[in-house]
């Protein structure tokens, strides 16, 4: 059984072993371990999922609680892929974000199809700016 844990009081390593474990450790900086420790440390709403001990799935999130929630990570062990804990773990990034909170993520490739099953509406209007580069 599967249970869900709300905080960012986590052991960097099973975070790190959690993204190793799944396709979008190859897109984040998990050999920086400083860096990720960072990142999990400054997100302000983070939805865990546990099968016992094991960290299977995680939702790290930035919100203002009241408008806007950026997902930043939506993380499920490729082993405990299709049994729903994504799912859930949007739905609690959801719940906790506040009624009145539009959810926003960039999907990883593997994902891209994936969002639109679950009622997340494309939205063209996005732009980045990566590290190191300036605003001209």
């Amino acid at each position: 059984m599967i249970h869900y844990r709300i905080g960012n009081d986590l052991d960097v390593d099973q975070v790190i072993d959690l993204y190793r474990a799944s396709t979008l450790g190859v897109r984040r900086p998990i050999d920086d371990r400083e860096r990720f420790a960072a990142m999990l440390k400054n997100a302000n709403l983070v939805i865990t999922a546990w099968d016992g001990n094991l960290l299977v799935g995680i939702s790290r999130c930035m919100t203002d609680f009241n408008f806007f929630t950026y997902l930043a990570d939506l993380v499920v062990r490729e082993s405990h892929q299709r049994k729903g804990i994504g799912k859930e773990l949007m739905r609690l990034t959801q719940k906790y974000s506040g009624p009145k909170t539009s959810i926003l993520l960039l999907a990883a490739p593997a994902a891209e199809t994936y969002y639109p099953h679950v009622g997340f509406e494309h939205a063209l209007q996005a732009w980045l700016l990566k590290p190191g580069e300036c605003i001209r």
